[in-house]
């Protein structure tokens, strides 16, 4: 039985298992819900961001939270001015992560606001394409993902090299070096994240705006239908995926020997050994090697945390990936999206619905709302491999030659045990290092001290992860109105609704399940439960997907299902985006689609209702 709760706690009302002793010390303070901002804090509507962090938090991979607080709300707030929109505010209770929209301001504020936003916002949709805008971002987002790859983490020499000293001392030396790396690792994650939102709040903004004529000019069109009418967009989310399609048509054009090593069972580091010693094993190899960089800097999760491993580290995934490829090729079947296909299909449908607006007022809001969605939204697709999936795999491995270091040195057991400090606790790690280094020989650091911190976060993320905290905290809103909650995050009304009654219920009796009719279409069929990615082998050719959610590392597997359903994520999640390039239907954010439907239960998938219907139960 599932049991949802019977109301909302007070932040500071609620009780966590007594196994988690402690787990406030893991972040930052002002991440906690405290005393002096009660009053404020009581007046929020608080819930668990489910799409970024589904789990218990490790203190370092919070940075990228930290940084997203910062960027995302200032943007709003600051810079382009959005008039009712204020940030998004964030807490962790229990080691879990919890956010909030902040309440809007003033009406004086909205009116300042209006003027400012009506200026900046209407000069980036205007000039995004003439400027190219997009392009200057790319350039300076990858420029910055090369600094950090460069950064030097330098060890600790028994004495400074000779040329540091003489003809002229340096002035400052290795222990200065290391301090300086982590911080300049630390900014520059920092300055990625103010890029990250420099146009995403505009190009989800254009999507809600084109989103909202649509509806008034059509009553009761599909929120499918309008998702299709952005859709065909040629981004670089695609591009893992599509780079591994060229993989493997390339092996079936070189021949038997390159195809049978990429089919046999063998290590991905034993098939490149293998493919070294023949002309047409290294041809592959060289089309592998510049396809690696920077497309394989995929995440295998979301991208958000350390242990989730990409491509680049975890080659298991992408020739499990290839394989598939290269037996679906050799059946004749297609790999690749039809982009022209789906660019002819978007074309046809705008103007069927332009066709029937009736006046020039509303043909000129139409026409205006659409081109400035085609034009920016990319962006809501692109950011994403460069940010949470290229750069966070390079911090990273940064933060690994760390980690390595303070391993090398005795200060903690285990490279990834870095990740359980956060980012202001590292530096004393580092200073208590360097300064024992430089005090001399034989002069101890607290190394024993951070190895103890260390197992005893590891026993707190464990308690945590069997503790199920509450799903929202704080006051409820009347209604859920904010445009991001509700398309990014899935949170509408009716869900919270559901929470606050207290949704309880066994799922085995459960028939039919509601979400976002996030991609046209209806189809029966098998269903496949997935919650991990080391589990996707086992989707089978023309089954139904059903998971968590999914990521750009998951694309290969949208050729082969039939339709997608995920427990979380609205209009513009990452498999309502896919479902819809790849013309299958999807029902997303439904909240309990993996607890109530079992792999082998035949599902029917409404993609234009957004329902869900187990017809029958799988024999057990």
């Amino acid at each position: 039985m599932v049991v949802l709760g019977n109301g909302f706690p007070k932040p500071l009302e609620v009780e966590v298992p007594k196994e988690l002793e402690g787990w406030e010390e893991m972040y930052p303070p002002h991440y906690i819900f405290s005393e002096e901002r009660k009053e404020w804090e009581e007046r929020q509507f608080w819930y668990l961001d489910k799409i970024h962090a589904p789990d218990p938090m490790y203190p370092f991979d919070l940075i990228f939270h930290e940084a997203w607080q910062i960027a995302l709300s200032q943007y709003n707030t600051r810079v382009f001015c959005i008039p009712p929109a204020q940030g998004v505010a964030q807490r962790i209770l229990g080691c879990y992560f919890y956010i909030c929209a902040v309440e809007p301001p003033s009406e004086e504020t909205i009116k300042k606001k209006a003027e400012l936003f009506q200026k900046r916002a209407f000069w980036v949709f205007q000039n995004y394409k003439s400027e190219k805008l997009y392009e200057k971002w790319e350039k300076k987002f990858r420029e910055l993902g090369e600094y950090v790859k460069n950064i030097e983490v330098p060890d600790l020499p028994t004495f400074e090299p000779e040329e540091r000293v003489i003809p002229e001392p340096r002035g400052y030396y290795s222990s200065y070096d290391l301090m300086e790396a982590y911080d300049k690792l630390i900014d520059a994650i920092f300055k990625a994240w103010q890029y990250h939102f420099q146009y995403l709040n505009l190009s989800y903004l254009a999507y809600l705006t084109f989103a909202d004529v649509v509806r008034k000019l059509f009553p009761g069109i599909s929120e499918s239908t309008i998702g299709k009418m952005v859709a065909g967009a040629d981004v670089v989310m695609f591009r893992p995926q599509e780079e591994l399609a060229k993989l493997a048509r390339l092996a079936i054009s070189l021949g038997g020997r390159v195809v049978e090593i990429l089919k046999s069972d063998k290590s991905p580091e034993e098939k490149i050994e293998e493919l070294k010693i023949f002309p047409e094993g290294r041809e592959w190899l060289r089309a592998f090697d510049e396809a690696k960089d920077p497309w394989f800097y995929v995440s295998c999760g979301s991208g958000w945390f350390h242990y989730e491993g990409s491509w680049i580290n975890t080659l298991e995934v992408p020739f499990s990936y290839l394989k598939s490829y290269i037996e679906m090729l050799e059946k004749g079947e297609t790999i690749e999206r039809d982009i022209d296909e789906i660019h002819k299909a978007r074309e046809k449908l705008v103007e069927e619905y332009r066709k029937l607006i009736k006046t020039d007022e509303d043909r000129k809001a139409f026409d205006e709302a659409y081109k400035i969605v085609r034009d920016i939204y990319d962006y809501a697709e692109n950011h994403l491999f460069w940010v949470e999936h290229w750069f966070h795999t390079i911090v990273f491995e940064k933060m690994r030659e760390f980690g390595k270091l303070f391993v090398r040195y005795g200060m903690l057991n285990e490279v990834d045990d870095i990740f359980l400090f956060n980012r202001f606790e590292i530096p004393m790690i580092i200073e208590d290092l360097v300064t024992a280094w430089a005090l001399g020989e034989n002069v101890p650091p607290r190394a024993e001290y951070w190895k103890r911190k260390a197992q005893k976060r590891k026993k707190i993320l464990e308690a945590a992860r069997n503790w199920t905290p509450p799903p929202a905290l704080g006051t409820v809103p009347e209604e859920v109105t904010e445009p991001f909650t509700v398309m990014l995050w899935g949170i509408t009304s009716e869900k919270v609704s559901e929470w606050i009654k207290g949704v309880t219920y066994r799922p085995e009796e459960v028939t039919e399940i509601k979400g976002f009719a996030s991609s046209s279409g209806v189809v029966e069929g098998k269903a496949r439960v997935i919650r991990f990615l080391d589990e996707i082998d086992q989707v089978q050719e023309g089954e139904i997907l059903v998971c968590p959610n999914t990521n750009p590392s998951w694309a290969p597997v949208f050729t082969k299902i039939k339709a997608a359903v995920t427990d979380i994520g609205g209009l513009t999640s990452h498999a309502a985006i896919v479902c819809r390039e790849y013309g299958i239907p999807a029902v997303t954010g439904t909240g309990i689609a993996t607890q109530v439907i079992k792999t082998g239960d035949i599902i029917r998938v409404d993609g234009d209702k957004g329902v869900v219907t187990i017809v029958k139960r799988a024999e057990e």
